[in-house]
């Protein structure tokens, strides 16, 4: 999907930035070139043989992976529900940021799962205390998050 919608951004930006000659059959093209893929490793060495990258970035975008409510020094969850899972699950987005000089204000998009659409509410009080900026957001509740977790969070950031 990712792909697909960087494909159609650049498509876009070709068709638009096209110049024509006096003779409109010769159309000059600008050439543009591919935003390298890095797939980085993961700074938490108990997740070095994860089958998924914490971070893939993309020229100035910066995709993570889904975050969840687990302390990263233990590698459980956090106990406390909701409220617990969601600070946690935000201060784990904001380490992987950090590892690559991104702050929490340099996110664009997010995309939230929660295990119960019930606790939507309590997750939001605190989201929204990470994110004055307001990123695009989709939320949506799905049954059995990866261990156990109530919320999973994840988020695309940009170099400014």
């Amino acid at each position: 999907m990712k792909v697909l919608l960087l494909s159609i951004i650049l498509s876009t930006v070709l068709l638009c930035s096209c110049t024509h000659t006096h003779d409109d059959s010769k159309v000059t093209v600008p050439e543009v070139s591919t935003p390298e893929v890095v797939f980085h490793t993961t700074h938490e060495p108990k997740k070095t043989n994860a089958p998924f990258s914490d971070i893939v970035q993309v020229g100035d975008l910066y995709f993570l992976s889904g975050q969840i409510g687990m302390d990263h020094s233990t590698r459980v969850l956090v106990e406390g529900g909701i409220e617990a899972e969601t600070r946690q699950t935000l201060e784990n987005i904001k380490a992987v940021l950090a590892q690559h000089d991104l702050e929490m204000s340099d996110v664009v998009k997010a995309m939230v799962v929660l295990d119960d659409i019930k606790d939507f509410a309590a997750f939001n009080a605190i989201y929204t205390t990470y994110f004055p900026q307001k990123p695009a957001r989709t939320t949506f509740a799905a049954e059995a998050l990866a261990v156990g977790a109530k919320i999973e969070i994840e988020v695309v950031a940009v170099r400014q």
